[in-house]
């Protein structure tokens, strides 16, 4: 009796291990992606707000139609992006995994079409301002491609192939958008930067399709089944919406700006908000994994390993996003100054930004649990938090205007917002999925601040004492080595380091 209860203890671990590894790897790979993002989002950010043909003011617009076109594309996932994984492991051995994906790509190809069509006909939500050209209403035509790419890359995922994650969204998105932006000016400048974001969706999504079309091959016996459509929306739809508000809490302070201030304030948070939005990609970058791990750890009833597993996940993600936030928001004026002299002003906006994302992590990997074991509820904290926040905003940019500060403080008002209802959500998430698991969810630790203190010395001489060339420069590297140096001997034991090692494909 007892050595049957060590074997199963043993392969317990075994497997929680190997789980952990699996997120290491894929977490690992993502990571990878989030500095060609990096690295290719600059020089966007830099066309748009540089050239004379763009500028604050036509970024405003563009994002304010980019709110609407991604909002949408994100709910006619139909909860796939995550959902698709535990359709997928109760669909083991009884259907073809192509039958499978299909199912939720025809009701994501019937939905998205429609919506483009409505906002085709209808385009006043996407332009608040009302000033828009007949190429930029061609953006609609990005709302099917956008939201089928979402769930080729989560069929991938499912089976741990994360590069093609890295090709579509870090390298061949970002870049095709960023040489896009830069041709345009000299072929359609009035609509440029709507052309680029479509040619670039369109690239994104031809990237991946094809590995997706290579691992599954096409469907068999496969045809439309109303009944098993509307079973699929019936039971994702929490899913749907949680990814829905979840995402929509980073777009809705950007909507209400588009309502209430002038465009090239708009223009100036966005690319704020691009910036702080790097970090967030680390979230995003263990997603694909974690939630085929959880699944699969839920059907053999590990609670203990789930909790595992999002503590460490979550301990990843806020260590990187906080050197993330000291390199860039210590140098916060130097960064905002490389896209323009007009968004300098936005640095208040950008520092608030970062430490959301920081505040951001322990909501972010409770979710990916709780989505699976208390969807509704899980939804419910989820439509909380988005109305609190939307009324934080919209409070704050009313007060700005009250007492007559400039439209830049209307936008770190926003930034506000969201720091303090995204601080409140991790909160409320993390108990919620401690409690169901019978274990606890914490991804601080103590360290992070033993880290974050030298890197703050070094950042204030750099941004003090030092021209701005050298504190980019030197000043970013400076801040991120002291607090990488600091983090690996005082914080990082044996399942952290599984990070940084490779191991063996199966």
């Amino acid at each position: 009796m007892n050595d049957s209860v060590s074997r199963a203890e043993a392969g317990r671990d075994k497997q929680d291990g190997d789980d952990i590894a699996a997120l290491a790897k894929g977490g690992r790979t993502n990571f990878l992606g989030f500095f060609l993002r990096l690295a290719a989002r600059i020089p966007f950010l830099f066309i748009a707000g540089r050239a004379a043909a763009y500028g604050p003011a036509a970024l405003g617009r563009f994002a304010s139609a980019l709110v609407i076109i991604e909002l949408t594309a994100m709910v006619c996932t139909m909860g796939e992006k995550r959902g698709l994984a535990q359709r997928m492991s109760e669909a083991e051995g009884k259907e073809l995994p192509a039958n499978t994906v299909f199912d939720g790509v025809a009701v994501s190809l019937l939905a998205s079409c429609a919506a483009a069509l409505f906002f085709w006909f209808v385009p006043a939500p996407m332009f608040p301002g009302g000033t828009y050209t007949q190429f930029d209403r061609l953006m609609v035509i990005a709302i099917p491609p956008l939201a089928l790419t979402e769930i080729w890359l989560a069929a991938l995922a499912y089976r741990l192939q994360i590069s093609p994650t890295v090709w579509s969204r870090a390298i061949v998105e970002p870049w095709t958008i960023s040489i896009m932006a830069g041709l345009m000016i000299f072929v359609a400048p009035e609509s440029g930067l709507s052309l680029a974001y479509i040619a670039s969706i369109f690239a994104a999504a031809i990237t991946a399709f094809v590995p997706f079309i290579r691992a599954y091959g096409r469907p068999r016996g496969w045809r439309p089944r109303v009944s098993v459509m509307r079973r699929l929306v019936v039971r994702s739809m929490p899913i749907a919406l949680a990814d829905t508000i979840e995402w929509g809490t980073r777009r809705v302070d950007v909507l209400l700006l588009g309502f209430l201030a002038p465009p090239s304030a708009v223009g100036v948070y966005y690319a704020a908000q691009q910036v702080a939005s790097l970090p967030q990609k680390l979230k995003t970058s263990f997603e694909p994994v974690l939630g085929p791990v959880i699944t699969r750890a839920l059907k053999r009833k590990d609670y203990g390993a789930i909790a595992r597993q999002v503590s460490q996940v979550g301990f990843w993600i806020m260590a990187a996003q906080v050197a993330i936030a000291l390199s860039l928001g210590i140098t916060g004026e130097g960064v905002m100054g490389l896209i323009g002299r007009e968004f300098v002003g936005g640095t208040g906006a950008l520092a608030l930004l970062l430490a959301a994302e920081v505040v951001a992590s322990t909501a972010v990997v409770s979710e990916a649990a709780l989505i699976y074991v208390h969807r509704v509820r899980n939804l419910g904290v989820s439509l909380a938090t988005i109305g609190f926040q939307a009324v934080l905003t919209f409070a704050g940019i009313l007060l700005m205007q009250h007492l007559g500060y400039n439209s830049l403080f209307q936008a770190a008002a926003a930034a506000g917002a969201l720091f303090i209802a995204l601080g409140l959500a991790s909160v409320v998430k993390a108990k919620m999925l401690a409690k169901f698991l019978g274990h606890p969810i914490n991804n601080w630790r103590w360290p992070l601040l033993w880290a974050a203190a030298p890197a703050v010395a070094i950042g204030f001489v750099f941004t003090q004492y030092l021209p701005e060339w050298v504190e980019l420069a030197f000043g970013i590297p400076a801040i991120l080595g002291s607090y990488l140096f600091v983090i690996w001997k005082k914080a990082f034991g044996p399942e952290d380091r599984k990070l940084f090692q490779k191991t063996k494909s199966n």
